[in-house]
């Protein structure tokens, strides 16, 4: 039997700081930067804290639809999940097309 390797986080502590973090996001080689710290924040949080980090996000005159090497924003394909209303609305209050 396989083990986990990580135990799950529960009510993990979302400050300014910890939302920020998102920011330094690294992006694989040949994926656009602002799209990849963006799909990365889209994952990993709430929509309160999603909403914290795309005002940061644009505050650093961030392009908020820059796409995938597919040519998909995070818009796009959070257009494609049942649960993701809330980040739509956010993403499109932001200018996302």
């Amino acid at each position: 039997m396989l083990k986990k390797d990580k135990a799950k986080v529960i009510d993990e502590v979302w400050n300014e700081d910890r939302i920020r973090e998102f920011l330094d996001q690294q992006p694989p080689a040949g994926v656009d930067s602002d799209f990849h710290m963006l799909w990365k924040a889209y994952q990993g949080m709430r929509a309160e804290h999603f909403e914290i980090f795309v005002a940061m996000f644009q505050a650093q005159k961030r392009n908020i639809n820059a796409t995938n090497p597919d040519g998909q924003s995070v818009l796009n394909i959070a257009s494609e999940h049942a649960q993701s209303g809330d980040y739509i609305a956010i993403l499109r209050d932001a200018g996302a097309l």
